[in-house]
């Protein structure tokens, strides 16, 4: 054992006065194994970055239901919680928040997804996922989720 402790890279800062702000977000999988993500629209903190699709989870809320209520809202198609499948986390800290974000994976909905928030979508390889300009707290999510599919 080593006395002299140094961080691992990407370690998450103590939170402080930060709230914690719980996210949920879903890995949309098509049937030919791509991604969908969405583009933050203008306006928007972080705009221009991709994200998977989610949000927040309102208070009364579990996450599976948050999911539903966002896909129905930014993307016009319905799934049921038994479609949503855990399949990782992020913990990030942010400058004025901490992010708790649960990924889900979802392949069956109805409807086809169309952006109704401004937002611009497109379907994506996973190999590719890597290529575009995510939050922070989505990075380490792209490497599992390779991992996983």
């Amino acid at each position: 054992m080593n006395d002299e402790f140094e961080p691992c890279p990407g370690d998450v800062p103590p939170l402080g006065d930060r709230k914690v702000v719980l996210v949920a977000a879903v890995a949309l999988i098509d049937p030919d194994q791509r991604v969908l993500l969405a583009q933050r629209p203008p306006g928007k903190a972080m705009a221009g970055l991709w994200e998977f699709p989610g949000g927040k989870v309102d208070p009364g809320e579990t996450p599976e239901e948050a999911l539903i209520r966002e896909l129905a809202e930014e993307l016009g198609i319905d799934t049921t919680a038994s479609c949503l499948s855990p399949l990782a986390f992020a913990s990030h800290g942010y400058e004025t928040f901490h992010l708790l974000m649960p990924l889900f994976a979802c392949r069956q909905w109805r409807g086809i997804p169309q952006a109704r928030e401004g937002q611009v979508l497109r379907w994506v390889r996973v190999a590719d996922l890597h290529t575009y300009p995510m939050p922070p707290a989505d990075v380490p999510l792209v490497a599992q989720l390779r991992d996983i599919l």
